[in-house]
């Protein structure tokens, strides 16, 4: 908890300078924002605790199994689905699918009903969902060969930077900020695991070399299958 408090801190001292120096207002609800910023304090120190005891070490152990199995099939269908699942109930995707949608609604790009807006939202956190599994598969695969990571990555962008030169306008800040939110909570854990634990296991693989850079492809391809989403929508 003292942890938590202490990576909390900075955020409370901005907002309690910018209140209280440069506004110079009151805090208001004083008594229900130390009660919420507990709250938080409590939930990221359990978060914390239970990445430590659960999350990463189910990643590297699955990792080491799928290693020991020697099966590259089973181990990519797995890596699929672990990008998949983790990025579609992933809750920073969810809160920008929603208001991508009543957005796009706003400016009659979208029909303003309550099915078209969850028709639209569910369909762009499937293209995210869909990339981030598609992307983690390559990852897994480029620790499987020991290719460099910087070269995929910058014809990954290449990729980006011709898909913007075709989307729509109302797509691509909305695609850029589809490839931030998948790394988020849920995601980065199990992925980051996977990877390092990947690595360690394969002979000639170094962990630090080869097990990260997986965050990396799952914020590229989702850029990429977004700003697909909106020439097709």
């Amino acid at each position: 908890m003292i942890n938590s408090l202490r990576d909390l801190l900075p955020i409370i001292v901005v907002v309690a300078f910018f209140q209280l120096a440069i506004l110079q207002q009151p805090v208001p609800d004083l008594l229900d924002l130390l009660v919420g910023a507990l709250f938080v304090v409590l939930g990221l120190t359990c978060f914390v605790y239970g990445l430590e005891i659960s999350l990463f070490p189910v990643g590297e152990s699955m990792a080491f199994a799928f290693a020991r199995k020697g099966s590259v099939f089973w181990l990519l269908v797995f890596a699929f689905a672990l990008g998949f699942g983790t990025t579609i109930a992933e809750p920073a995707l969810i809160a920008v699918a929603d208001e991508a949608a009543k957005v796009m609604a706003h400016g009659q790009i979208i029909d303003n009903t309550k099915t078209e807006r969850d028709d639209y939202a569910l369909g762009l956190r499937i293209s995210v969902a869909l990339s981030v599994g598609l992307a983690i598969v390559v990852g897994v695969f480029r620790i499987l060969k020991g290719w460099p990571i910087h070269m995929m990555i910058m014809a990954g962008y290449l990729g980006v930077v011709f898909m913007t030169s075709i989307a729509p306008d109302e797509i691509i800040g909305i695609a850029y900020d589809s490839g931030g939110v998948t790394t988020s909570t849920i995601t980065v854990p199990l992925v980051t695991a996977l990877g390092v634990g990947l690595a360690s296991s394969i002979r000639g693989r170094n962990p630090i070399v080869d097990g990260f850079g997986l965050i990396a492809f799952a914020s590229l391809f989702p850029m990429i299958f977004v700003m697909g989403y909106g020439l097709l929508v």
